[in-house]
């Protein structure tokens, strides 16, 4: 049938909010509605009769409210064909009203978690009788039309009162849509909810609320975001984030949380990587010496500190043009300066739970990973060299180690006092990463006397040790692990260099 007359219904929600008119509605146009516990009351409290599924059942809502709906009397009602003659015969042997619409608001699961609701208490919010309903009215939306989420109370309310109540079969199929996307996403929470130690090896992503970007990596492409964002920031100032990005304020993200606990520290971010970050006792100067490490590619790029930004660092800020700028706090009148360009992002920081899990497409499927979690430190080194590197040597290689982590591979970094010098970003060879890093770092008219390097994977040469120190590069951290490890051992000892391998390598691809 393309068009179905609504003359019964029934109503199970949790959530009454907005529901009121509808109800009024169905009254006004005489449709009989079944109900149960406090959705009945509720609409008992509006002065509209409502008949109680206990008495269409004739079994009272028992075990505490967990078993009310699942009868046959209500799914027999609701998953009948009215098109099938043993399905009619059926009907009318046992009894079974006829039910056109569904009404449902299933228990808030996903708000009861994030509340840190005891165990018991999340058990009772997963719902059954409700999405048992949901189900199964859409299952049938050839003949009944199913409301499973409050989002589409004025969508259904303006079809029952400009339509008398008929629906037509493609509206009856996209409420059906709707509401198997309601039942995917619950199923989704509460699985994960269950398998977050991981014990199942099964990917389960549900996100029915994308945010629509502006476009996606090339205006060309479609882009959406889909997640938390409000869990993470507080949007402060500025236009609509871009594909483009939240990929960098990603990047920027888990670099400066390398750095959470310590000293002021500020990063530039340019297409994922940093193309400057320093250390400091105050965040201005951390700021200045970020900036230097390549102010041409800071243009446009994504700024984060992680400490308070005041005055002093806002106005230099201001004279830079900068997508967006994050940190942890802001000075209300560093707000207001950073605030006179319009459209410029300005993002406050929260304390937030990283996930675990890395995903991203892959030919027809995904490929998923653990996150790298590992930060190298001191506990991790081995001296593979016969001189040890000094305590001054040693923060440099740790500080360089953090940022090579979070660079694109190939990479190699150098940096001099905590101050990045310059990144070799996302090149095919490892001697080819050295001496752009080296050619960018002279451009830039560093000093690379008493430089440290990092390197994101093992040296299956000495070329890169001998290349470094000739540019006056005097210690060198990196993962170890080739078969020709020796080969770049004996150069540095020769060459009193102080080497350090981690047993860690951070490709990032």
């Amino acid at each position: 049938m393309s068009e179905i007359k609504i003359k019964s219904a029934l109503i199970s929600v949790f959530n009454k909010d907005g529901l009121e008119p509808i109800i009024k509605e169905l009254d006004k146009q005489n449709v009989v509605i079944y109900s149960t516990g406090g959705t009945q009351k509720f609409i008992n409290d509006l002065g509209i009769e409502v008949i109680r599924v206990e008495d269409l059942t004739s079994y009272p809502s028992i075990l505490g409210g967990r078993v009310k709906t699942l009868h046959p009397k209500v799914f027999g009602g609701i998953l009948n064909r009215r098109d099938n003659d043993n399905d009619k015969k059926e009907l009318k042997d046992y009894e079974i009203p006829q039910i056109d619409l569904v009404i449902v608001d299933l228990y808030p699961f996903e708000k009861t978690v994030s509340s840190n609701a005891s165990q018991a208490e999340i058990i009772e919010k997963i719902d059954i009788g409700g999405i048992s309903l949901i189900r199964a009215a859409a299952k049938n939306y050839k003949d009944v039309a199913c409301i499973s989420s409050k989002e589409d109370y004025n969508l259904f309310l303006n079809m029952l009162k400009q339509k008398n109540g008929n629906l037509s079969i493609i509206e009856r199929e996209l409420f059906a849509l709707k509401s198997f996307n309601i039942s995917s996403n619950y199923d989704s929470a509460i699985f994960n909810y269950f398998n977050s130690k991981n014990e199942i090896d099964a990917l389960k992503i549900s996100d029915d609320k994308p945010k629509v970007l502006r476009y996606g990596e090339n205006p060309h492409q479609k882009g959406y975001f889909y997640g938390e964002f409000e869990k993470v920031f507080d949007k402060i100032h500025g236009k609509e984030l871009s594909y483009n990005n939240l990929l960098d304020v990603d990047a920027a993200v888990s670099l400066i949380l390398e750095f959470k606990n310590n000293k002021p520290t500020f990063a530039i971010m340019k297409h994922n990587n940093a193309c400057g970050i320093s250390t400091r006792d105050t965040i201005k100067q951390a700021y200045i010496d970020a900036l230097a490490a390549d102010p041409v590619s800071a243009f446009g790029g994504v700024l984060i500190s992680n400490s308070e930004i005041g005055v002093e660092v806002a106005d230099l800020i201001n004279s830079l043009f900068c997508e967006v700028v994050i940190a942890p706090k802001f000075t209300k009148e560093a707000l207001d300066i950073l605030k006179q360009k319009k459209n410029r992002i300005i993002l406050v920081l929260k304390d937030f739970e990283e996930p675990e899990l890395i995903v991203r497409s892959c030919l027809n499927g995904y490929l998923a990973q653990q996150k790298d979690n590992h930060t190298d430190d001191l506990n991790d080194f081995k001296f593979s060299t016969t001189l040890k590197p000094n305590e001054n040597q040693i923060e440099d290689l740790l500080f360089a180690s953090k940022i090579c982590k979070n660079t694109k591979s190939n990479t190699i970094v150098l940096v001099k006092n905590k101050q990045l010098l310059a990144s070799g970003t996302g090149q095919t060879s490892r001697v080819d990463a050295l001496n752009q890093a080296i050619h960018k770092a002279i451009s830039f008219k560093f000093d690379l006397n008493g430089a440290a390097m990092a390197s994101d994977a093992f040296f299956p040469f000495p070329d890169c040790v001998e290349i470094a120190n000739k540019n006056g590069i005097n210690s060198v951290i990196q993962p170890g692990g080739s078969i020709k490890d020796n080969l770049s051992i004996d150069y540095c000892n020769k060459n009193e260099i102080p080497m350090v391998f981690t047993g860690f390598r951070h490709f990032k691809h």
